[in-house]
């Protein structure tokens, strides 16, 4: 389903997984946002933002499982794990606890966090192969009296491994322990219900694989933490029931987390409010086809590479989605990225985890097997190490 996208037709993408690719009609609606805004900018951010974007949300929260009360947009999963962090109330002695397998943008927010205030961030390792029956239980005994929060991805970046996070969840619960899921490659890429998932806070990505524009992310918050959540940027939110010198009043009577995390003035609420269309996009069944064979087509790709180099690969097809780690024996990651991008036009990243390499391959609806021999043709040919 190439034809649906804008991809440069002369570069093999296997990359969704970055900053995705993001739908023609998709684009038209939110370009279509941007018109109706300069129409008249005042009306659109001042009266008419507020309706229009607990439209998108409710429509947002419907595919996740969601209540739409409890959700509020952010411009991406980064932000939205920043938010949480600059929230919660650490002290001195007190410890977040997080995987080894975390998102490096997210791990410098903890690590700063933590520093501020004295606090200790704890990356617990997650061994290769992985094993999923240990995760949770892994993760459990270490916390300790200190513990405030666990920190984890529910589909890990560098190794792409999807862990069982809802189990993760409840058991955290049980101990009384916070729980903050970073699920920014989840939304699209695997089903989601974050009512069931029962996460204390839960953010993702509405501009990877659910192929919305850049800059469309959300936060879920259980109810009982609405209170505690507090935005990066203080404005028009924190003065709810008044009006701003521009005589503002969209927010009048919303929930305090939207007023707080979402209204922050002359904002491009565009990417937001053309997420209902990516999620018309995903939803239809040719779509939903094309990803049951991407994931079958990654997993094979897995497999095939790693017996040609001799390599284990370190889970099972169930424990990955569209988007795979392919082993390989080459030793510097960039290097073998910039071959491949400079030698043969393949757009993918090479990452590292517990020393060793992978090309972490994303294969979307718009992905063709041409595309993964080509990959294929690539690394057989690629220098070592």
């Amino acid at each position: 389903m190439p034809e649906h996208f804008l991809l440069d037709p002369d570069v093999v993408f296997l990359n969704h997984g970055s900053f995705g690719a993001c739908p023609r009609e998709v684009l038209e609606a939110q370009q279509q946002w941007v018109r109706e805004m300069e129409r008249n900018p005042v009306e659109f951010l001042g009266r008419r933002s507020a309706a229009l974007l607990a439209k998108a949300r409710a429509r947002l929260a419907q595919f996740l499982g969601a209540d739409a009360a409890h959700l509020v947009f952010v411009p991406n999963a980064t932000t939205g794990v920043n938010v949480v962090a600059r929230s919660l109330d650490l002290q001195p002695g007190d410890e977040v606890l997080a995987t080894d397998h975390e998102y490096g943008a997210c791990d410098a927010a903890w690590q700063r966090v933590c520093e501020h205030h004295g606090a200790s961030y704890r990356k617990i390792p997650i061994p290769l192969p992985f094993a999923r029956e240990q995760f949770t239980g892994r993760l459990m005994s270490e916390i300790g009296p200190r513990t405030r929060l666990i920190f984890a991805s529910h589909i890990a970046s560098t190794t792409a491994l999807i862990f069982p996070v809802a189990e993760l969840c409840a058991r955290a619960r049980e101990r009384g322990v916070l729980t903050l899921i970073d699920g920014a490659h989840a939304p699209g890429h695997v089903d989601l219900s974050l009512e069931a998932l029962g996460a204390d806070f839960y953010t993702g990505n509405a501009h990877k694989w659910l192929c919305g524009p850049k800059g469309s992310a959300f936060l879920h918050a259980r109810p009982e933490h609405h209170d505690r959540l507090h935005a990066t940027v203080t404005s028009w939110g924190y003065a709810a029931g008044t009006q701003g010198h521009t005589g503002f009043d969209a927010y009048t009577g919303s929930t305090v987390l939207e007023r707080r995390l979402q209204w922050q003035g002359t904002r491009d609420i565009s990417a937001w409010l053309a997420v209902p269309a990516a999620i018309d996009f995903v939803t239809r069944p040719q779509w939903l086809a094309a990803c049951r064979r991407s994931h079958a087509m990654a997993t094979a790709l897995m497999h095939r590479v790693a017996a040609s180099f001799a390599l284990p690969v370190i889970g099972n097809d169930a424990d990955f989605g569209q988007m795979v780690p392919v082993p390989v024996p080459h030793r510097d990651a960039e290097a073998l990225r910039n071959y491949l991008f400079g030698q043969h036009r393949i757009e993918v990243p090479v990452t590292t985890h517990g020393g060793r390499c992978f090309v972490r391959v994303s294969v979307q609806g718009y992905n063709t097997e041409e595309d993964l021999a080509a990959l294929e043709r690539a690394l057989a040919l690629a220098p070592l190490p």
